[in-house]
């Protein structure tokens, strides 16, 4: 999997991540799927039969041998230097539950070790995939890792979400997922190359009001950087757009 440097148009679900996961011992991309981004579709293990899928179901972490917390190496992270860190990520995970792309944003000083070990992993890692209408969906997965050493011993969270008050309270609380294909106008993430003619990295900070059904009732735009480049407007084009998987608290969809 290529590793996108380029953390363009991406977003704040500021509403309604399997509970946090826990371990105790430079090129102009875009995140639209595309045939290079999806090579292995037919020889992926074949779907859940749609009958025996739930209505929803956001994109879980997992807790296998394949899944991402199991496959983070923290005794090396404590061996190699590592201090307490955190940082952002999303990443793109199809309906077979592999991932496709990752971008890693809003880092913590001196959390380069732990980005380095999140993105390797997440490159062979499987999820839980997304079910949109009882089919499995492509999905973005927006989640936050932290690391801590707590009495000389290694503390690593994955959360997916990236609410604060969610986070601070370590709740059982699954963010929405935008998602690609039948039911959705979400077509993944788009440089605003019509303002911008140079690599150029671009964050921007959306809030949203999203229904139990996965429907977008509101959405502002609460910051941009750089500004007045085009990020804005891409981010706020391409979201307007989607359908969600909704937002789950203790297992259940809400608003």
């Amino acid at each position: 999997m290529r590793r996108i440097l380029l953390a363009l148009a991406t977003v704040w679900l500021a509403s309604g991540s399997l509970p946090a996961a826990e371990v105790q011992v430079q090129t102009k991309p875009s995140a639209t799927p595309s045939s290079s981004a999806s090579p292995k579709l037919q020889s992926s293990p074949t779907a859940t039969p749609s009958v025996a899928l739930p209505q929803y179901r956001p994109a879980l972490l997992g807790t296998g041998p394949t899944s991402v917390v199991n496959r983070m190496d923290t005794a090396g992270l404590i061996r190699d230097g590592q201090k307490d860190g955190s940082l952002y990520f999303c990443s793109a995970v199809d309906k077979f539950g592999e991932v496709k792309d990752t971008w890693t944003y809003k880092q913590s000083p001196d959390s380069k070790l732990l980005e380095r070990e999140l993105v390797r992993c997440l490159d062979q890692a499987r999820f839980i995939p997304a079910v949109y209408d009882h089919e499995p969906v492509f999905v973005l997965f927006y989640g936050v890792v932290t690391f801590k050493i707590v009495d000389g011993k290694p503390r690593l969270r994955l959360f997916a979400n990236q609410e604060t008050e969610e986070l601070k309270k370590e709740a059982d609380f699954v963010g929405p997922q935008p998602f690609y294909g039948r039911g959705s106008k979400f077509e993944g993430l788009h440089y605003p190359a019509d303002t911008v003619t140079t690599t150029l990295d671009g964050l921007v900070e959306l809030a949203m009001k999203i229904d139990a059904n996965g429907k977008l009732k509101d959405l502002q735009v609460l910051s941009e950087y750089p500004p007045l480049v085009g990020f804005r407007r891409a981010a706020a084009k391409d979201f307007r757009v989607a359908t969600f998987i909704p937002a789950f608290r203790d297992g259940k969809p809400v608003e």
